[in-house]
């Protein structure tokens, strides 16, 4: 893709002086890390989607609880801290420790984050709570053509042929499963609680894509740093500042007053409550870990296009496990979003041919220059 072989290519050229043997290796450990936090997003993702809909299915009913336990388990990041402390990541230049933002700025920032990020999680709580899983995830891959949009706005992304192709493509998939005859899942639902689920997860869709490309530009204009630490402070500031606002909702809501008896009458026992919410809470951070780590190390796009590959993953998952029914709205759907995903990555395959070639030409200079 057209930001991975960038950031590649630069980290090579600057290593070049130094001998291709250890440019070489640098570049290994750079895809290994993208391959670590790729598998990081796709498997926290799918097992926190499959375990929010089990809590639901198996009687849970607090929606303030199932939206805390996507963001409580932050403290999990710690390890992660001290794997990679200071003295492990790259030093900092003294133009980049000089340009390093004020406490107010970073409250200012961490707080509007944290509160998307709340606000997100409850959107798609009632997405999760009001439809089908696959359904859900099927809509939730909107947040692709919302991430594009915004990136458009906000990060400089270019828009060609066949990502437009792309946002119309996952438009469409989405919009689709609006109109989607009654099936044995649906007539368990009212028309509109249907509604208002997919209204939330369209809605948290947007604010995700939103999120992402704020991320995005927060690491390249106000944090500017090449430490993994400002990812991990990201993570957690943002997912402490989200848990104390669903805290106050849950305590407001009077919601925390029914846990034990929700937890009493919990279809598979008490045991199996605490699993499900440990279990989610400890999927969600390790997505967490995954796509911060893409935007991080690539763009808040590609770490989207990461996430979207989770679109085949989820309805088979809840075909198995829920027993839910693959109609043809829904396959027609994923076709969509499967074209549209391969739309995109097309248009970067197309890209990422042309900086090859670039960055051959580069280093055929250079080696020109060097004889």
């Amino acid at each position: 893709m057209k930001e991975v072989e960038e950031h590649a290519t630069n980290t090579v050229e600057t290593l070049l002086d130094g001998g291709r043997g250890f440019s070489k290796v640098i570049r290994y450990k750079w895809w290994i890390q993208i391959a670590m936090f790729t598998m990081f997003a796709l498997s926290g993702q799918s097992v926190g989607a499959m375990l929010g809909r089990l809590y639901f299915t198996k009687g849970g009913n607090s929606k303030w609880i199932a939206t805390l336990v996507q963001t409580i388990g932050f403290p999990l990041i710690f390890p992660f801290i001290f794997l990679f402390s200071p003295s492990k990541t790259p030093s900092e230049h003294p133009e980049q420790i000089a340009g390093k933002p004020s406490w107010t700025t970073l409250v200012i920032l961490y707080t509007t984050i944290g509160t998307f990020l709340a606000t997100n999680c409850m959107l798609y709580t009632f997405g999760l709570n009001f439809l089908p899983v696959s359904t859900y995830s099927l809509i939730c891959t909107s947040q692709l053509a919302f991430n594009a949009l915004f990136s458009y706005f906000l990060n400089g992304q270019k828009f060609t042929p066949f990502i437009a192709n792309s946002l119309v493509l996952l438009s469409f998939s989405s919009t689709l499963l609006v109109f989607q005859g009654d099936s044995e899942e649906t007539r368990k639902i009212s028309r509109n609680k249907y509604i208002i689920g997919f209204v939330c997860t369209i809605a948290a869709s947007a604010g995700y894509g939103l999120m992402l490309s704020i991320t995005q530009l927060a690491f390249q204009k106000i944090l500017k740093s090449t430490s993994y630490n400002v990812v991990f402070d990201m993570i957690v500031y943002q997912n402490l500042i989200a848990s104390v606002g669903i805290l106050m909702g849950l305590f407001a809501s009077g919601e925390w007053k029914d846990i034990k008896g929700e937890m009493g009458s919990f279809e598979s026992g008490r045991v199996s409550y605490i699993m499900n919410l440990v279990g989610t809470a400890v999927s969600w951070q390790v997505f967490s870990v995954g796509y911060m780590g893409l935007i991080f190390n690539v763009s808040s796009l590609f770490s989207n296009v990461i996430t979207t590959l989770s679109i085949p993953i989820v309805p088979i998952l809840a075909v198995m496990f829920f027993d839910e029914k693959m109609n043809g709205v829904k396959v027609i759907s994923m076709l969509l979003a499967i074209w549209g995903f391969l739309s995109y990555i097309y248009q970067h395959y197309l890209d990422d041919l042309k900086e090859k070639e670039s960055a051959r030409l580069v280093n055929h200079d250079r080696e020109v220059n060097h004889t």
